[in-house]
């Protein structure tokens, strides 16, 4: 079971607290204050928005060239006001009130009615050797969101997170640290909601009553104590402070959002050129191949096999042509072969581009190209270098990165041989000359940094076209270089069960754009599973299945000519729903919304779903209710309020309401409430086959809204003003409905097409869309 437990600090000095407020002073965004010693800095960056600073030892460390927030500089000045009493400093700001006790100092918030959030205990902050902390009091029916990759269902109270990059083969449900590490948490309760996110690369680990009942902790191995508060209500708020503050995923090309296959290894261009016809001529749409390590000279970076790939340009030529994307594995550790004419290797020595012990020599792990050395991507130089060897793959008309094992994940000896999982000596120093600091801070960042150079380095090669990079590794703030998936699963019902929760957490972590391999990575998937598996898939905002070496196959018609049916009926619905999915990204995009949702992002107030992780939202008007357990073919399932229906049927149900649902192997329970309104296009084997020339509005009778987004779903001229929204409406009016069609917006002008209204269950109408308003009666 892969803990950090022998990372937990076992000593027992106790921890210095702040004691009284000696003096404060008051500047255009907050105050500090003297406690003897000690300070406190707060900075009020919203309205909804504080930072609170803890310098034990009275001085605050300057900004980090590699910080994840925005500087403070960079916030609009906000009007707030500041009270002193005898027994506190009140600041207030048009949404949250600030208390600042004096004796002890402390802090507690409250929202607009007077609701206390975040309020400190009586230990409140403090600090000892390596590591500063603060304790916050968990309210009544408070429940607790987030934190990035987590195993351990959906709400995480009386549960604890470690943020410490991992790998984290074999995880499960009891596995603290992950691939990903997040220390930003949402904590809700009824009608009032506000996240928390701890500003510090080091290690760092939250304790939300596992511990201490009532009480969540957060600690660090920093020497500062640094964090946000931001104040919802609703998590929609804070979702869109906190990425306004650690960044926002750019929009991907419209390809990306299509089915992805991939495989260790296909390990030929024959077996490629095998695998992208079965697609075509099996009629299952795919968009993306991907090629693993094994692509690769020796498992050198890159680098081809000149056998198994000697043409490796017509190959992806060719799988252009029959539109398929390819996506090629990269790894960070460089194969340590000086006596081989690796040039990789020559330039990064020669540059001293590697990670050194503290002692100035060369570091040196065990990864799948044996003994390895390791590019130091804190540093602007070699991320900039790296971001230069990406010319070679895009000149081969490569359009996707994918960083895997960039933890770092490595051994202290062969692969082959029985070793332990290490990472480099947290001593070891990292940074450019002029920020020179360790991997004790570096750490959480590496897999970040690798694949920003990523970005940047496909951005630098292929400016003209949106490219795609996946990670394993990320820290906050990974979406605004790359999508993630949730790592190494196993072909196991418990696995596919469990991508929803952690989909959903990452996604109320800001990483929207994500997802698990589909059929499990370790192990054979039988037809059941993977039928059921491809389903779920659907939903993944990235949408790839993957497969190990030494497994059974896991494409879609290994399984026999039913299950096959059923992944071509899911993938294609997929492709349909584009229109409505893409929007979603563009949504994620502008305001940090997730993509795949848990019902309580969409019912807060609601306490059935505060613990509800099986039921999942893909926007607000698509819910699911996957089966994840073999041999089932019903399930219950809740609705909230409001009146939904049968996706399938039609059939109406009045919520809040539970209902048993049938669902046979081909079918995964699907509900819409009313007023929703989803645009879909036609069936495509790949996104780039035809533009939306057909157009089909599935509305449901009730009161909604929905705006649609749309560009060429390629370039970088949306930036520029070359997109186009529609926004649709649903009402009564007397005795009928009315679709209200809005006249489009923007600067671009999508091809001509047919437009099909179908109002469920009422009647359909057509028309020829042109731009313009128009209203529909039913």
């Amino acid at each position: 079971m892969p803990e950090t437990d022998h990372l937990i600090p076992t000593e027992s000095t106790p921890w210095l607290t702040l004691k009284a407020v000696q003096g404060v002073t008051q500047d255009e965004q907050g105050v500090e204050i003297d406690c003897g010693g000690p300070r406190l800095r707060i900075r009020v960056l919203a309205p909804n928005l504080i930072r609170v600073r803890l310098a034990p030892q009275g001085k605050f460390k300057p900004r980090r060239s590699w910080a994840v927030t925005r500087d403070d500089r960079e916030w609009s000045v906000v009007p707030f006001q500041v009270q002193e009493t005898a027994t506190r400093i009140e600041i207030k700001t048009e949404a949250l009130d600030l208390h600042i006790h004096r004796d002890p100092c402390r802090l507690e918030c409250f929202d607009s009615e007077g609701q206390p959030f975040a309020q400190d205990t009586a230990l409140n902050m403090g600090w000892r050797t390596g590591a500063v902390a603060t304790w916050k009091r968990i309210e009544a029916d408070e429940h607790f969101y987030g934190l990035g990759e987590t195993t351990r269902g959906l709400d995480q109270l009386t549960k604890h997170k470690t943020n410490w990059t991992f790998d984290a083969l074999d995880y499960g449900v009891l596995t603290d640290d992950m691939y990903v590490a997040i220390p930003f948490a949402i904590a809700l309760r009824p009608h009032l909601a506000y996240g928390v996110f701890l500003n510090t690369t080091f290690w760092s680990r939250f304790n939300l009553g596992a511990e201490q009942p009532g009480v969540w902790q957060m600690e660090t191995r920093d020497t500062e104590l640094d964090y946000y508060i931001i104040y919802g209500p609703r998590p929609q708020q804070i979702l869109s402070t906190y990425t306004e503050l650690t960044g926002r995923m750019p929009l991907p090309p419209r390809w990306a959002l299509g089915y992805q296959q991939c495989r260790w290894s296909y390990d030929t261009e024959a077996v490629i050129y095998k695998l992208a016809q079965e697609f075509r001529t099996r009629r299952i749409p795919c968009d993306v191949i991907y090629l693993d390590i094994d692509y690769m000279q020796g498992y050198r970076v890159f680098t081809w096999n000149g056998r198994r790939f000697p043409d490796p340009g017509k190959l992806i030529r060719q799988l252009a042509e029959d539109g398929f994307k390819t996506v090629v594995i990269n790894d960070p550790g460089v194969k340590y072969d000086p006596d081989y004419n690796y040039p990789i290797l020559d330039q990064g020595l020669e540059q001293n581009y590697f990670i050194q012990r503290a002692d100035g020599k060369i570091f040196y792990g065990y990864a799948w190209a044996d003994r390895s050395v390791f590019p130091d991507f804190l540093r602007p130089d070699v991320r900039d270098w790296w971001a230069n060897l990406h010319q070679g793959f895009t000149e081969l008309g490569i359009a996707g990165i994918w960083n895997d094992m960039n933890e770092p994940a490595l051994n202290d000896r062969p692969f082959g041989d029985k070793g332990e999982k290490i990472w480099f000596p947290l001593d070891a120093p990292q940074g450019p000359a002029n920020e020179r600091t360790t991997h004790a801070e570096a750490h959480n960042l590496y897999g970040q940094m690798m694949a920003r150079a990523s970005r940047e380095g496909m951005h630098r090669w292929r400016p003209d076209s949106r490219s795609f990079i996946l990670t394993r590794s990320g820290f906050a703030g990974i979406q605004r270089w790359s999508a993630v998936w949730t790592g190494d699963n196993h072909s196991l019902w418990e696995y596919l069960e469990m991508s929803l929760p952690m989909l959903c957490n990452l996604g109320l972590s800001g990483v929207a754009f994500v997802g698990a391999d589909i059929g499990g990575f370790a192990g054979n998937a039988n037809a059941e599973l993977f039928a059921r598996w491809m389903q779920v898939g659907m939903l993944y905002p990235l949408m790839r299945g993957h497969s190990m070496m030494g497994t059974a196959q896991h494409e879609p018609w290994v399984f026999g000519e039913q299950v096959e049916t059923i992944c071509r009926d899911y993938i294609e619905l997929r492709y349909r729903l584009l229109p409505y999915l893409y929007t979603l990204f563009w949504q994620a995009a502008s305001t940090g919304t997730p993509i795949l949702r848990p019902l309580v992002y969409e019912f807060p107030n609601d306490r059935k779903t505060y613990s509800l992780y099986d039921q999942v939202l893909l926007g607000p008007f698509l819910m699911a209710a996957p089966i994840y357990r073999a041999g089932m073919d019903h399930r219950a399932v809740y609705l909230p309020q409001g009146t939904w229906y049968d996706w399938w049927t039609g059939e109406s149900y009045h919520g809040p309401t539970h209902i048993l649902a049938h669902a046979p192997l081909e079918r995964m329970p699907l509900y819409s409430p009313a007023g929703a309104i989803i645009p879909m296009g036609s069936v495509m084997q790949q996104t780039q086959e035809r533009p939306l020339d057909e157009l089909t509005l599935r509305v449901w009778a009730g009161t909604g809204e929905w705006t649609m987004y749309e560009d060429d779903g390629q370039s970088f001229e949306y930036q520029g003003g070359a997109w186009a929204t529609t926004t649709y409406r649903v009402y009564p009016e007397g005795q009928q409905w009315v679709v209200a069609i809005g006249e489009r917006q923007g600067e671009w002008t999508p091809p001509g097409r047919h437009v099909i209204v179908e109002l469920v269950g009422i009647g359909q109408q057509e028309f020829e869309d042109d731009g313009t308003a128009r209203c529909l009666r039913f």
